[in-house]
């Protein structure tokens, strides 16, 4: 694929390329890597046609190439890049610091020179990439100065910017050292899309108070143009997963899986990547304590808690996954039987078909983080329960809350108000679930992935026309 002739007018750039290695460096083999931004934007792509610029999870050189379905275009990372620019900026800096909760975010100049280095690599790249006139849409906290860094070169290019995570508000962004080069990158882009109005207001705010530019509405004014910022709430492809949830082998499985666990009453199911915001150690309490006054008893009640594998190689993860391994013990030591465990703890990820008989099988689905963007696990939950059946109980800080609103919406940090909405979610009647569940489904169904693309691209369009 030659410079300039990006495959497709749509250009997705993200810090990863949506596959992965199979086997060794010098198999030739890729498949579709896990995760919520490969979910939600490969349908995107399959629909819109285009290319995805990131880095390929490896320390090759490699050339544009086609794998899985995508028109792919590598971004080389060395390994002093990796450890500065995403476990240092990105994820010890910037992800603890738009959370807001347990960790406390490093400034590291360092890190900073590496988060600006490779940013302006991600452009290079994606100013070579793309044809005349092309649609980029940027994606996430890792690439927030690409947008200025993509104007300058390439100011024919509609810039789109998408962030995943929230935006903290005004006083903990102002921690910030770089608050202002941050915003600055950001204003390159025609149209910043977020999670949550509340993120929105937020960076409105910041874009005041650091870089000083006026504001109307939702519309700022920079540089003799104007740029809008909005909320744009990410979802998924519902439809799919119905689909593939209702296949007989996905049904099948389901049963097997019950059958496995024992053939227990209720069935609690949590499915997080294992890190400090997604709140397992208080759902763990939470599950507990209900345990220990007798609410549940296995083995009528069974606890499945999935742990995708996360950042193994940072150390406050490392302590993160031994703590809740010892909780996880420290339960079944104290309720499990031989052959029957209070809690089944699965630190690894499974392909989609598996996640779906998973979700067929939970009566009562946890999604408790602490702080989240969105949390697309809530909406695949709903999108496989065609049965009308179980229940979901929802942190009301993430995005998923604002939509979700028949859920048992919960704030985690109070863990008896946590065990309550287990409560009742796990006595409610099939009458009252399948009423729940319905309107879930509805709005699930109604506001798709493709909905969220076409309503930002749509948006991104019209605000490039008239700047």
């Amino acid at each position: 694929m030659a410079p300039g002739t990006s495959g497709g007018s749509l250009v997705v750039v993200a810090n990863r390329l949506p596959v992965e290695r199979v086997g060794g460096r010098h198999e030739a083999g890729w498949r579709t890597s896990p995760g919520g931004l490969v979910t939600a934007l490969a349908p995107v792509l399959e629909r819109n046609g285009g290319t995805w610029i990131g880095w390929s999870g490896t320390d090759e050189r490699l050339q544009p190439f086609s794998a899985e379905g995508f028109n792919l275009v590598p971004v080389s990372l060395s390994h002093a890049d990796l450890a500065d620019y995403y476990e240092g900026f990105s994820n010890a800096t910037l992800w603890p610091l738009y959370h807001d909760v347990t960790g406390r975010p490093v400034f590291e100049r360092r890190w900073w020179d590496a988060y600006v280095r490779v940013n302006q690599r991600f452009a290079d790249v994606t100013a070579a990439a793309c044809a005349g006139g092309a649609t980029v849409w940027v994606q996430d906290y890792q690439l927030q100065l690409v947008p200025a860094m993509l104007r300058r070169a390439r100011p024919d290019l509609r810039i789109g910017w998408f962030n995943h995570i929230p935006f903290p508000g005004y006083e903990i962004y102002s921690r910030l050292p770089w608050r202002r080069q941050v915003i600055e990158g950001l204003l390159g882009a025609d149209l910043l899309g977020f999670q949550r109005r509340d993120d929105a207001a937020n960076f409105l705010r910041a874009a005041r108070g650091h870089a000083a530019v006026v504001t109307r509405g939702s519309v700022v004014e920079v540089g003799g143009r104007q740029l809008r910022v909005g909320a744009f709430p990410i979802s998924i492809d519902a439809r799919a997963l119905d689909e593939l949830a209702s296949t007989q082998s996905t049904l099948d499985r389901a049963r097997q899986l019950r059958a496995d666990l024992g053939h227990p009453r209720v069935v609690l199911l949590g499915v997080d990547r294992l890190d400090y915001t997604k709140g397992i150690l208080h759902r763990l309490r939470a599950y507990g304590e209900l345990l220990d006054e007798g609410d549940l008893k296995p083995p009528e009640a069974v606890l499945v808690q999935v742990a995708t594998p996360s950042r193994e190689r940072v150390e406050e993860y490392q302590r993160l996954r031994d703590e809740v391994e010892g909780v996880v013990g420290r339960i079944n030591g104290d309720h499990g039987r031989v052959g029957q465990a209070a809690v089944h703890y699965l630190h690894r990820s499974f392909p989609r078909e598996e996640m779906a008989a998973l979700y067929l099988t939970a009566d009562v689905m946890l999604v408790t983080p602490l702080r989240d963007g969105m949390n697309l696990v809530a909406k695949e939950y709903v999108a496989c329960r065609h049965d009308e059946r179980g229940a979901l109980v929802l942190s009301e800080f993430t995005g998923a809350a604002d939509e979700l609103r028949q859920a048992f919406l919960i704030n985690p940090w109070d863990i008896d108000g946590t065990k309550e909405a287990i409560r009742r979610a796990a006595h409610q009647s099939p009458a009252a679930a399948a009423r729940r569940m319905r309107a879930m489904r509805r709005r699930v169904f109604e506001d798709d992935v493709h909905h969220w693309a076409a309503t930002f691209l749509g948006a991104l369009e019209m605000v490039a026309e008239g700047r």
